[in-house]
């Protein structure tokens, strides 16, 4: 069965929220790996009750089964992503993504500067840590799954929608996706917003570090939580992660 039909949210598929008279800030809003748009659905939600036009995509090979995403790869997502940010014709544009998703739209801050004006991170992915790329580029071979990465969670009533297992090759087909993202961070200009977890047991904390080593963006904000694992927009600490990202977009976007 696929995944999506394990549910009758209809927002799994993807989804979009817009308001009478086109307000001026549009805000995309990307899943991570193997995830739907259920993951970050509150956090798109929280971002169109303030005001902002909603674009959320279903990135290929998702929703449907861990096979399909094996057959996918990082520019299938990222085609994805530019498709539905292509969707958003507003004047100013809120990029925001978590874990693989924050990866995504990074590259679509560096690759579309004119249509993306502000960055909101949570958890980004743009590396593993080296004994585990290690293991995904030799397992990646030999293998086709390992166990699933999705619902690394605090919050032990909470449960996300996300495969069982995690597609190795198509894991191989995002940590190359990184390289491009690592090599072109210096031209991610526009005003960040990095939100992590202090404990992460997905995405190591080099990853942020990272990112916020390399941007040349001169706004930056970086707010760490001590409450919430991986899943930060699902986690205990999601009403914090929506309000800071609603006041970010708000004050950049004028």
């Amino acid at each position: 069965m696929n995944l999506a039909e394990t549910t009758d949210d209809e927002r799994v598929r993807g989804f979009s929220r817009r308001h009478a008279g086109r307000p001026r800030v549009g805000v995309l809003v990307v899943h991570g790996f193997t995830a739907t748009p259920l993951t970050v659905a509150g956090w798109a939600e929280e971002f169109h009750a303030a005001g902002f036009d909603v674009e959320v995509p279903l990135l290929p090979g998702h929703g449907t089964t861990a096979h399909d995403c094996d057959a996918s790869t990082w520019a299938d997502w990222l085609g994805g992503a530019a498709e539905a940010l292509a969707r958003l014709e507003n004047e100013f544009v809120v990029v925001a993504g978590i874990s693989m998703g924050g990866g995504l739209v990074l590259r679509l801050a560096q690759l579309h500067p004119d249509r993306v004006h502000a960055v909101v991170l949570a958890n980004p992915a743009v590396g593993l840590d080296p004994l585990r790329a290690l293991a995904v580029q030799t397992l990646g071979r030999v293998l086709s799954t390992w166990p699933a990465i999705a619902g690394d969670l605090a919050d032990p009533s909470v449960r996300v929608l996300a495969y069982d297992s995690t597609p190795l090759r198509a894991l191989v087909s995002q940590a190359a996706g990184w390289r491009d993202v690592r090599r072109d961070l210096a031209r991610v200009r526009q005003p960040v917003l990095l939100l992590r977890s202090r404990v992460d047991h997905v995405v190591p904390p080099s990853s942020a570090r990272t990112v916020l080593a390399g941007i040349s963006s001169r706004d930056v904000t970086e707010v760490v939580y001590a409450n919430s694992f991986h899943e930060l927009t699902s986690d205990v600490d999601s009403p914090s992660v929506f309000a800071e990202s609603v006041r970010f977009a708000r004050r950049v976007g004028g």
